[in-house]
């Protein structure tokens, strides 16, 4: 066909619009998206056709063989200048206070046609601005609508949710809910596909609902964006609710070789992401990725996992926890000789010997070590290290990977260390099985801290059969600890005082502690260093106690005698963002660098390190696995009734009355049909990223 006498070829049964675009030349359009059937309604992509007294609209006109078109001559100016005033008729004239200047499609063609609104034309005054624009995640700012239909055919016809439609109030007929209902009384999927095509600011994502300092693909998929080894969440999710479940646990282990452990005792930084907490609660992704691996029966993951072949390289990780596992892993897989050396005398770090086993069964974990020992990795148990140059001797590249195991003690007015412990001595002890004097029937015991690390201390002393109180400075909302922690602390006998300063331990004559004087905080704050409370005058009391728990922060063990640079707080010194140091070979990763924080940022800082370290040892550095082949999610999602307020399916508990006396599992998980009825919450955010992106007219060669 010939377009401005110009030969172009075209796909057969495109429109002219499509065919014309797609050869570099512009044709102005607002209704038409690449993704819609058109229907013609701006007028500003007419064209002139051989053949045709009058012009025609391009995108609903089908390219012919030996067509001649013409896309720019007075005429067609003149009509689609008339189409823009009329739209700016009813629009506001201000732009700049609109969220999406600078993006919008409207604003564009305005400058593309040298089109101001016409002081000469009656404004036309809207009486539907108003209707329903309260809705969760997204803003809706009628005025700004031009009824281009393009919300109306992207949830009718790609969608299948049609909850919008041309509706018609007094004279006026605008772009609105059947009874003009709220989205979620609509039944809206909250998908964000009209947000996506809407070419001005009339639909928009509410401020916060995305994060802005990551690209745009990655934002609208906050679940994954969240995770810190970024696991592709909306696709397992999505697999559980088909029943999928092998393949569930494949998506999950493309980047984590602990999915089981880690629907234990995730911190699940992807629900705090979850778009689902706009509606009401975010989906139970950390439960239910627990609930997958229950379920997989033939072990998919490990059909097209890699394995490469020897590499002659010989490989020592210092420390067996999350972070020097998963390194390890990884490199025995990249056909290195990996060697952990571990201190303790079993493996997984925190996960076995700091997180109690009501939470995390052992016998789940070890086998998920065993996968790792299966890939060739071996274990030295009990071996403390004191020089790493030693090691490094041995070997061609070392990992110190051994996190922050010593607690921190607050030595207050009064301190007696015969009757005071650390959080982890306690913890570690009982998972080993070993005495606790200290703790157990008969004894009074206060925890200090907020956070998991204390809640565990708190709620392994209740099953000790202490009395148990906990303190810390936080207000309650504002505690670190998991709110189901704190919810099954105090469920199961615990007597929690946040918000309390800790003033000294009250002793009597020989220096034995019987009890903790605290007083009400009314804030608190950290200045250069040092702590700063404001406490309420006259709220002093007494809790009285035998024993004092300190979970109130942890450390490296690490000494300068172990050969690597420290800063002054104890951690090593390396080479950020990277994880070497200025050791030749010795790379560091975990909770040794970052400080204490959760399981599945030492697996991401795990993996990271292996990457480089493969790269030290003449590999590629490419550790990604595609372990399963999933079918692209389907465009059409379909309405589902009261979609926005389905409630979130919890877990299933041991009674308390069984749990606070034992050790045995807390967590009883999902049923089948619970597990299917929460996995199918999910938003499906990821279809955001599979509708077209529109291209403004300075995006063509030829315009």
């Amino acid at each position: 066909m010939w377009v401005n006498g110009t030969q172009i070829e075209a796909e057969e049964n495109k429109s002219v619009l499509n065919a014309v675009l797609a050869a570099g030349i512009y044709i102005p359009h607002l209704c038409s998206h690449p993704d819609l059937f058109p229907q013609g309604g701006c007028k500003l992509c007419v064209v002139e056709v051989d053949g045709s007294q009058e012009p025609v609209t391009s995108c609903t006109t089908l390219a012919k063989d030996g067509m001649k078109v013409v896309t720019k001559t007075e005429n067609l100016d003149r009509l689609r200048r008339t189409s823009m005033e009329l739209m700016l008729a009813g629009h506001p004239h201000d732009c700049t206070g609109c969220r999406s200047y600078g993006s919008c499609e409207l604003q564009a063609m305005m400058q593309y046609l040298s089109v101001v609104a016409n002081p000469g034309m009656r404004e036309i005054h809207k009486s539907t601005t108003k209707l329903n624009t309260n809705n969760p995640l997204m803003d809706r700012e009628m005025e700004r609508c031009i009824q281009c239909g393009r919300c109306v055919r992207v949830c009718e016809d790609v969608r299948g949710v049609h909850i919008y439609d041309y509706q018609k109030k007094g004279d006026e007929t605008y772009i609105g809910t059947k009874g003009d209902l709220s989205l979620a009384a609509s039944d809206c999927r909250f998908c964000g596909a009209c947000v996506e095509v809407c070419p001005t600011g009339a639909l928009q994502d509410k401020d916060g609902v995305f994060r802005k300092d990551v690209t745009r693909e990655k934002a609208l998929v906050p679940c994954t964006l969240e995770c810190p080894a970024h696991i592709n969440v909306p696709d397992y999710l999505r697999m559980i609710s088909e029943g999928k479940y092998s393949e569930a646990v494949a998506i999950i282990r493309e980047k984590v070789p602990f999915p089981h452990s880690l629907g234990y005792i995730c911190t699940h930084f992807c629900e705090k992401g979850c778009k689902h907490k706009g509606l009401n609660t975010p989906i139970s992704i950390c439960a239910l990725k627990r609930f997958a691996v229950e379920h997989d029966e033939n072990d998919l993951w490990k059909e097209k996992s890699f394995h490469l072949a020897s590499s002659g390289k010989k490989v020592a990780v210092i420390g067996g926890g999350p972070a020097g596992l998963t390194a390890a892993y990884y490199l025995a897989k990249k056909g290195h000789d990996v060697t952990i050396l571990e201190r303790n005398p079993v493996a997984g770090g925190m996960m076995a010997v700091g997180i109690p086993s009501y939470r995390l069964p052992r016998a789940d974990l070890q086998k998920e070590v065993d996968v790792i020992t299966d890939a060739g990795v071996k274990i030295q148990y009990n071996t403390e290290v004191q020089d790493v140059h030693k090691v490094k001797q041995e070997y061609d590249a070392v990992l110190v990977s051994v996190g922050t195991s010593a607690g921190s003690v607050i030595p207050l007015p009064g301190y007696n260390p015969a009757q005071c412990i650390t959080a982890l001595e306690l913890l570690r002890a009982v998972s080993l099985g070993e005495e606790t004097p200290l703790v157990g029937p008969g004894k009074a015991v206060t925890v200090l801290g907020g956070g998991n690390v204390a809640f565990d201390a708190v709620r392994v002393s209740l099953r000790l059969g202490a009395t148990v109180n906990q303190a810390c400075l936080e207000a309650r909302e504002n505690m670190l600890a998991d709110k189901e922690e704190i919810e099954q602390a105090i469920e199961e006998g615990a007597i929690i005082n946040p918000g309390k300063n800790n003033l000294c331990f009250v002793t009597d004559d020989s220096g034995k502690i019987t009890g903790l004087k605290i007083e009400d905080v009314k804030s608190f704050r950290f200045d250069q260093g040092r702590l700063v409370v404001d406490a309420v005058p006259g709220t002093e009391r007494v809790i009285p106690t035998d024993t004092i728990i300190f979970a109130t922060g942890q450390k490296t063990k690490l000494t300068a005698e172990f050969g690597l640079e420290l800063n002054k707080f104890g951690y090593p010194v390396y080479n950020q963002p990277n994880h070497s140091t200025s050791q030749d070979g010795i790379f560091v990763a975990g909770d040794v660098v970052t400080g204490t924080r959760a399981v599945i940022n030492a697996i991401a800082g795990g993996r990271e390190a292996a990457a480089e370290m493969d790269q030290y040892l003449g590999g590629d550095g490419n550790i990604e696995e595609h372990l399963v082949d999933v079918p692209k999610d389907q465009a059409d999602i379909g309405k589902i009734e009261g979609f926005a307020n389905l409630p979130r399916v919890e877990s299933q508990l041991l009674p308390c009355e069984q749990r606070k006396c034992s050790f045995d599992k807390v967590d009883l998980s999902f049923s089948e049909e619970d597990a299917k009825a929460e996995a199918n919450r999910c938003l499906k955010c990821p279809l955001r990223n599979q509708i077209t992106p529109t291209k403004m007219w300075t995006a063509y060669t030829n315009r």
